[in-house]
């Protein structure tokens, strides 16, 4: 369950469930990913760092609303009409397997069906083009891939993915924007957001941490370094771009320290081996190094 220090927040998160016409914060015709952040989609994965329990009425209830647009044949349906694309099958599956699905049959299908249909460079790619095409759309989303890699790192299929990490490793060299809906690296992607909602040097750097190849890698190791630049001086993680409509909640207070997030981060430094103690060093060091 989550902390008592989180309660007003998932009560805001539980108070917008009716929000869109329906509930568990669909619409009334079941649109799951209407009305963000506190669409089905984006409530569940904000639950999910809240802590609330997958038992929670709330979370069963949506839950089973994503489970029921799972199709046979692994596609997702996000809405009644329309096109179903990667990024939707992508986040459903990061949500249901944070809470614990990702052996239900209907995950597994989903789970397939994104191994199954990956773009030619490992990772996976959404074929709309509303920023018109040209070589740059060539490559796959560095956003979708990254909730899929979310997903799947609650599987045994991690080992089958070296090459979708490697298309994010390489985007941080790359850096410029790429894929159909043309994810950059730049000043937003720099900034710490939290909790985990879309692209971003946090989620990036979270995701990868369970990944053994991006672990040894000298990009990723980079690109820490630069999260940790940013710890204040007890190690915290400060949060700089929270979503506007989660500006209020505990959890992610513009220019504050954010417990939940530092145990994100945490996390990343016992998936590295490191420890946070010896994290926390590092990052005292390199602000040493900055004020020299």
């Amino acid at each position: 369950m989550a902390s008592r220090e989180y309660e007003e927040d998932v009560d805001a998160v539980l108070a917008r469930r009716h929000d869109n016409g329906g509930d568990f914060w669909a619409s009334e015709d079941r649109r799951l990913g209407k009305g963000g952040p506190f669409s089905t989609l984006e409530s569940l994965l904000i639950l999910s760092e809240l802590g609330v329990a997958r038992s929670h009425e709330a979370v069963r209830g949506a839950a089973d609303l994503l489970l029921g647009a799972c199709r046979e044949d692994g596609r997702f349906r996000v809405a009644p009409k329309g096109t179903m694309y990667p990024c939707h099958s992508a986040i459903a599956a990061a949500a249901l397997c944070r809470f614990g699905y990702a052996k239900d049959p209907r995950v597994k299908r989903l789970l397939a069906y994104l191994i199954d249909n990956r773009h030619e460079d490992g990772g996976w790619r959404c074929k709309k083009f509303s920023g018109g095409r040209g070589p740059e759309t060539e490559f796959s989303n560095p956003g979708v891939t990254l909730f899929a890699l979310d997903a799947f790192r609650f599987t045994e299929h991690r080992e089958e993915l070296d090459q979708a990490v490697e298309t994010l490793l390489d985007h941080w060299t790359f850096r410029k924007p790429i894929g159909p809906c043309h994810f950059g690296i730049g000043t937003l992607f720099m900034q710490v957001e939290y909790p985990f909602l879309r692209y971003n040097l946090f989620y990036y750097l979270y995701v990868l941490s369970f990944y053994k190849p991006a672990c040894r890698d000298g990009r990723y190791r980079e690109a820490l370094q630069a999260l940790q630049s940013k710890l204040d001086e007890h190690g915290r993680v400060v949060v700089e771009r929270p979503n506007r409509k989660l500006a209020k909640f505990s959890m992610c207070r513009k220019g504050e320290p954010s417990e939940l997030a530092t145990r994100r981060y945490r996390e990343i430094a016992e998936n590295l081996g490191t420890g946070g103690e010896v994290s926390r060093k590092g990052a005292k060091a390199q602000r040493k190094e900055r004020k020299a």
